[in-house]
């Protein structure tokens, strides 16, 4: 199925997005947006932009009303779990519990599917939520800042896509069976959007710097993936999505 074929298509599609990545109040076809599953993939960087701009505008005014930067920079980053519904947090703990507390792949898929958090998941949660935290604070306050987390929220889902799409799927149910693997086009089309939402407000050097990041934060995520259980789940996706985020972020506080 092609990416997008009408303007009805590509606004179920960006419905679908902000449905299955938020817990935003859109109203979505169910059983349109089932049928259009992985093909919808390129309008997640447009959910994750909408994360990212309003973590910003909170950052921003968090700033303006004199909080501590690092301050401001939590509230930022607590407002995107809310907003998502700690959904790739949870992928990340998740992965980093599987990938690095089992010694064969079939335990490690087992790890991942258990409910319950271990070391290396707290650890992981704890070393995310304070790189983003501590990148936020270090970014300029106004614009930029809503821009720099918008474009790290796209970019980051727009290399998840290129993961789930270049990997297969690790086991045979779950998320990200039962959504399917986007296409090659889809894949690019969603990278061709992150890099636009990137483009729209930041400078070309640091946007360009944002989605280089990003596709080499979830490219690790990818490799190690592959080599410890041959592919890719929700809770990889989840994790590809937060290294990508931090990695870029971090790029982006050390040149803004």
């Amino acid at each position: 199925m092609p990416p997008v074929r009408t303007p009805l298509i590509a606004k179920i599609d960006v419905a679908a997005a902000l449905g299955l990545m938020t817990r935003l109040p859109v109203p979505v076809n169910g059983t349109v947006a089932k049928k259009r599953g992985a093909a919808a993939a390129w309008a997640w960087p447009l959910a994750g932009a909408v994360v990212g701009a309003l973590a910003g505008l909170l950052l921003w005014a968090g700033l303006w009303l004199g909080l501590p930067p690092l301050a401001a920079g939590l509230l930022a980053v607590a407002l995107q779990a809310v907003l998502t519904g700690a959904l790739h947090e949870d992928g990340l703990a998740d992965s980093a519990d599987g990938l690095w507390g089992g010694w064969t792949r079939d335990r490690r898929l087992e790890i991942m599917r258990d409910s319950r958090i271990g070391s290396y998941g707290v650890l992981a949660l704890i070393l995310s939520v304070g790189l983003r935290a501590t990148a936020c604070a270090a970014l300029p306050a106004g614009p930029l800042a809503v821009a720099a987390l918008a474009g790290t929220g796209a970019a980051s889902r727009g290399a998840m896509t290129g993961v789930m799409a270049g990997l297969p799927s690790a086991r045979p149910d779950g998320l990200s069976v039962s959504t399917g693997r986007p296409s090659p086009a889809t894949a690019v089309l969603a990278l061709a959007v992150a890099l636009a939402l990137c483009l729209i407000g930041l400078p070309v050097g640091p946007a360009l710097i944002t989605a280089a990041a990003c596709c080499a934060g979830a490219a690790i995520v990818a490799f190690i993936a592959r080599s410890k259980i041959g592919g890719q789940t929700g809770d990889i996706l989840g994790a590809s999505q937060q290294i990508a985020e931090i990695t870029a972020l971090l790029a982006l506080a050390a040149v803004l």
